[in-house]
Formats: structure tokens, sequence, C-alpha cells
């Protein structure tokens, strides 16, 4: 944002707002958004009644039977939140958005002209209130520390950023999802098992043990923790020739046509800077229409951009302002586009980009969800449709059994029925770790032991011994075992004969390995590994 103050504007519970906006619900009438199952966002209404986030949907429809359950769309948010950007942009022009629901504004010169840095705030939320839609702004030095006084509609005197900091909960550092690492709900929860619950005690560690002790964005939160500037001084200036200009014939009036066309310039973008070993946190895109209006919208990011991500934002800006409800400045162009125009105002090395697959820390996240899936799709359109499966709950009696391998884009249908029963099945815990292992299981004599007809061991079993290639693998002593179970018969045998059997057996090596054991032709493998 530069030197001088910021101010943050943040509107409560956006992606619930935005589907209420959308699906014309009143206020009033509880509503949730819902993803894999779980609530990631609800209205003040629905909290009121019980609704929390991470709740599964059946629970918390049994808490607000009433309660309007909808599906997360990102598009959706974004789309809707370019009216509130467009009103705000009006009172202060450099506006750069955080994601759908919070954006910033440098509030220095802007206080100059309303005389007050209270007198800004409250005519932004007054401006936004106009449009129907609750905000709160908050105001601090920097960046991070605005956008947590906005959740809490406070104004942070100059020079006071590090004592608001202090008292609040370390959790805060992972609160906003815009400004933090997709890793930092692990680092807080490391941080709180230390026994550090507030960020002023973060604050207070030496930072050269914060980064000899944890990882490299652990240092980023600590400089944030000391109302330090988020970004490095070292943010390098980003050259002239990443700036793409496209020349639209014909002219955009369609959604779809603009998000077809924000695809190929986003990938176009990315080859740019991938030449030039940088990558963009800080994006501007602008629109010219043929009659000369310009519509343009800062993106700021955490991390780096992907293709995906900036995809994303120029199609939610586009839909946005081609799905206005009139024309002017906060509706519908006043002419089809004829330009569109990337520049990337900040960019820093390409190794920054790299992102974690763990989530962050919520029982969903969407976001990681969303770029695992796209990951996973580039790798099967390299390596083929069957490149890539995905395990979902089957049924069977063996752990294997219970999993079902589809091919990524195919219909996750299980191969047996995992809600029918299942007699002789395993119990839990199931083994961590599935392996097929052919061994051999030995009395005190060196004899095999076989099972029975009957299902019971034909001699107590003493050790197991592995060969591979026909070499000796090595042999462990048991120190406890447990079944045989028998588990059903081998179709393939005669099913009268001992051969037949299919049983089970758990057992524990002296080297402390916990294993189960599938016993099938009077042959024996490792079926799992236990952890």
């Amino acid at each position: 944002m530069g030197a001088g103050r910021v101010l943050a504007l943040w509107c409560p519970d956006w992606p619930a707002t935005a589907a209420a906006i959308d699906g014309e619900i009143p206020p009033q009438h509880p509503i949730a958004v819902l993803h894999a199952n779980r609530i990631v966002a609800c209205s003040a209404p629905a909290r009121r009644m019980g609704v929390r986030r991470g709740m599964r949907k059946r629970q918390a429809q049994s808490v607000c039977p009433e309660m309007t359950v909808v599906a997360a769309d990102d598009h959706r948010d974004g789309r809707i939140f370019e009216p509130v950007v467009a009103v705000v942009a009006d009172l202060v022009p450099v506006v750069e958005v955080l994601r759908p629901g919070v954006l910033v504004m440098p509030s220095t010169t802007a206080t100059r002209h309303f005389g007050g840095e209270d007198v800004l705030a409250e005519k932004t939320i007054d401006a936004v209130a106009a449009s129907g839609v609750e905000a709160q702004a908050g105001v601090a030095d920097e960046l991070f520390t605005a956008v947590l006084a906005a959740r809490q509609g406070a104004h942070v005197e100059p020079g006071g950023d590090a004592a608001f900091l202090a008292r609040r909960p370390v959790s805060d550092l992972a609160l906003e999802p815009s400004l933090s690492d997709p890793g930092r709900a692990d680092l807080v929860d490391l941080l709180r098992r230390l026994g550090i619950s507030t960020i002023g005690a973060f604050a207070d560690m030496s930072v050269r043990d914060v980064a000899s002790r944890f990882s490299a964005d652990a240092v980023v939160a600590h400089r944030l923790a000391n109302a330090l500037p988020g970004r490095p001084p070292s943010g390098q200036m980003a050259p002239a020739d990443l700036v793409i200009e496209h020349e639209c014939d014909p002219p955009i009036d369609r959604v779809d046509s603009a998000a077809f066309l924000g695809r190929r310039l986003a990938d176009e973008l990315a080859g740019r800077l991938a030449a030039a070993s940088v990558a963009c946190t800080r994006l501007t895109v602008e629109a010219v229409t043929e009659l000369g209006q310009r519509h343009a919208r800062t993106w700021r990011c955490a991390q780096p951009l992907t293709p995906e991500a900036t995809a994303d934002r120029i199609r939610w800006q586009l839909e946005g302002w081609l799905t206005g409800g009139r024309t002017g400045a906060h509706g519908r162009p006043d002419s089809p586009i004829g330009v569109l125009r990337l520049e990337p105002i900040e960019v820093v090395a390409a190794g920054a980009l790299q992102y974690a697959l763990n989530g962050n820390g919520l029982p969903e996240d969407p976001e990681v969800d969303e770029r695992a899936r796209r990951s996973l799709v580039r790798v099967q359109g390299l390596l083929g449709g069957d490149a890539v499966q995905l395990p979902i709950s089957s049924g069977g009696r063996g752990p294997g059994e219970r999993i079902t391998m589809v091919s990524l884009g195919d219909e996750r249908v299980p191969a047996r029925d995992p809600g029918a029963p299942w007699p002789g099945g395993i119990a839990q815990p199931t083994p961590a770790v599935l392996v097929d292992t052919p061994i051999q299981v030995l009395d005190l004599t060196g004899r095999p032991v076989e099972v029975t007809g009957r299902g019971g061991f034909t001699a107590e079993p003493t050790t197991i011994r592995m060969e591979r290639n026909g070499r000796d693998r090595g042999s462990w002593e048991l120190r406890w075992w447990a079944g045989p179970w028998p588990t059903g018969v081998d179709t393939a045998a005669d099913t009268t004969s001992d051969d037949a059997v299919v049983a089970r057996a758990q057992v524990l090596l002296d080297d402390s390995r916990a294993l189960l054991l599938r016993y099938r032709a009077q042959t024996w493998v490792v079926e799992g590994v236990y952890e």
C-alpha cells in the first residue's frame, strides 16, 4: 500500500451474504454455506440459532431446521462483491481487494479530503450500507493490523499497532486467509502447545530464535506480530515487459467470453512471469470499453498468484461489471469491452510460488482442495486418464476391500456397498499401511502353520519368515498373536476342503511391529501394518 495509514473494510460472513443477495433471501432469514458437507460460513441469524463453522450439514439443520443451505461458490462471492468495491472506489480511488469480502485502501490522502480517519471510515461504511451490505472498518498503521481492527470496528491510534496486537490471541495470526500462508494454522497450533497464547508473547521472542526453530512463514508472522510491514522491503519492482494489453476483437459483452479470454491471458501472464523468474503477488486488472470507460481493480494476495487464481480474479471482476444492474459507475459498462490489461504491481522471486496441500487447520479448506484438484488434472492430462485415481469408501471384510480406486473425473461409485452387512469383517482400528507381502508362519519346530476348516491354527505360531526371489529376507519371533478369524471361503477353491478357508490374524513381532495377516489357499501374506 505504500507508506502511511491503512483503512480496511470487512464485510462479515461474506459467502453467506453473497448467497443471500444472489438468492434474494431476506437478511433476517438464516443461511449457511456448505462445502464438503461442512458449514464454512453462516449468517448472524443462523449463529444466533446455534449454527457454527465446521458443523456437518445434518447437525446444523437439526439446530436450525428453517435455515437455507447453499453450496460454496467462489465465483458468486467475487461477482457480487464487485458492486461493493465500486462504491468504495468512488470515495477512495486507490482500492486493493484482498479477497471477496475484504478490501483495503491508503487513508492518509483521503483523510485530508474528508477531514479525519473516523469520518472517512463512517462515510465508507454508510456508502456500503446504502448498497444493502453490512460492513465494518478498521484503521491502523499496517495493513495486517487494520484488517484485524476492522473485525472489531476499531480505530488504532498512530504508533499503537504493537499494543493493539499484543493482547490479541495468537490464533489471529491465521484469522485472515488472504494475509497468511496455508500452513499458518499449523504454526498457531504449535505456538499454543508451547504455551504462547497471545500475539504479544510471540512478538517478544527473538527473531533469531523464530528463524532457527520454526518455518520461513513464522518469520513473516513474527514481523506482523511486531507491527512491522508484512511485505519485506526487498520486494522487486515489476518489469515493464510483464504488462499484458490485449485488444478484444470482437469486443466482449458476455461473461463466458470474458472468462475464456481471462483464462488465456492468465496463462500468457504466467509464461512471462516464469521467463523472468518472478511470481506476482499484486495484480491490477483493467478493462476499457469501446467508448473509453475504464474499470480497474488491484488484487493483493498473501501467496503468489497461480494462473488459475489470476483467471478467477479476472472473471470475478468482469462478471460483476458485465452483470451490473444498470449502466453507469456501479452498473454495466457503457459499451462492449475493447481492451483488457493485466499489470503486475508487485512481484517476488519465483521460488516463493510453493503451496502446501495439507489445509489450514479447518475441517475442510476449499482453496487447498481446488488447488490439489487442478494439479491432479494436469498430471492426468500428461499421463492418461487412469494415471490419477482417488480412493472412496467401499464394502468388504478386509481393509484393502474397503477401498475402491476411481479415476479422477469418473463417477465415484464403490465396487461394493459400504452400508451392507459384512460378517467376519475386521474390526477397528484398521491398519495404517496396506501391503501384500508373502510370508511363512512357522511353529516352534519350523513347520508351516495353516488354518483348519474349523477356523483354528494347526499349531501355535511362533515365527514369521519372509523370502523374496528365493532368498531369505529375515525372520521375526512373535511376542503376541490373536486369531485366526475365518472371514469366508475362497470361491475359486473347493468349498468342502480346508483349502477354501479365508482367515485373518493379528501378530506382534519382537521388533514391536503389529501386522495383519491374511490366509488363503494355504498361503499367508502380510495385508497391513499398524502404526
